[in-house]
């Protein structure tokens, strides 16, 4: 108490002038119209630009969520669609019928840890065991291709990146279904090469390059990229083509992992048609 009365006789000028003038500022607020509102309207527009910061910065925060909450409903609709089911078709006595199988699911994942500077890229997503992550599903994007997950815990899994050389990917131009297969060649992130695809084909640059469909892995129609530009020596059976991957895998954020529903039940055939390629069958 007694160092505040010391204070106050200290600083009694001080006090003294500020009282004077906090009255002076209200009388003129109070008996002068024109100030009042200028005041007003300055209180105002310093409420207000607070305001709108504090909201820019809470819908900054709240992107995450808003983001992953447009990502589940993609995902959403990825499932309604017609090519996430397989259509089989029965001819009975002339009757024919056509059933719509679900053959694809779709689940949203976020990009936790994401390289594209190494000849052997991957990817961490925040989605594993618990949430129906297994190894060897499809990894894409809004925009095509991400890539294949290896490994998998409770709650992360690794995806194999396409940039990665280990991985090759069965691939198709759309526009005449002539397929082969998509690789990186380790220095482009944007870029990958087209491989097995023979001269005689016409092929065009900005051709466009789907999933074959033909592995169990990738359903068919997810983009890869364009043809930008394509070579051939003379002798050459096949194209030397690269591609403008159409995934931007430095900007990668959410991802859809797909399960094929039918994965298991196609394995033994493709396993069976391997082996007899191999050695051959017996007649």
């Amino acid at each position: 108490m007694n160092n505040l009365i010391r204070f106050i006789f200290k600083h009694y000028v001080t006090i003294l002038f500020i009282l004077l003038e906090a009255l002076s500022f209200f009388l003129l607020v109070q008996n002068n119209k024109y100030q009042r509102t200028s005041i007003l309207n300055t209180g105002y527009e310093i409420s207000g630009f607070v305001y709108s910061k504090y909201n820019e910065v809470a819908e900054y925060f709240s992107l995450r969520q808003e983001n992953q909450k447009l990502a589940e409903e993609n995902a959403s609709l990825r499932n309604q669609l017609f090519n996430s089911y397989k259509t089989d078709t029965f001819f009975v006595q002339k009757i024919y019928d056509t059933l719509h199988k679900q053959q694809y699911i779709y689940k949203t994942a976020k990009v936790v840890h994401n390289s594209t500077d190494q000849q052997n890229n991957y990817i961490i997503i925040d989605k594993g065991l618990k949430h129906g992550i297994t190894p060897d599903m499809a990894v894409i994007s809004s925009n095509g291709v991400v890539g294949i997950v290896k490994d998998v815990t409770e709650n992360f899994a690794s995806v194999i990146s396409l940039l990665n050389s280990n991985v090759k990917i069965s691939a198709k131009i759309k526009r005449n279904s002539y397929f082969g297969s998509v690789s990186w060649e380790g220095s482009n992130y944007k870029k990958a090469a087209f491989n097995e695809i023979p001269v005689h084909i016409k092929i065009q640059k900005k051709d466009t390059v789907i999933t074959s469909g033909y592995s169990t892995i990738f359903p068919e129609g997810i983009m890869i990229g364009r043809i930008e530009d394509f070579s051939f020596k003379g002798g050459d059976n096949f194209y030397q083509i690269q591609l403008d991957l159409s995934t931007d895998f430095k900007g990668l954020n959410y991802v859809y992992v797909v399960y094929n529903l039918m994965k298991e039940e196609k394995i033994p055939i493709l396993k069976n048609i391997q082996k007899e390629s191999k050695t051959g069958k017996n007649k």
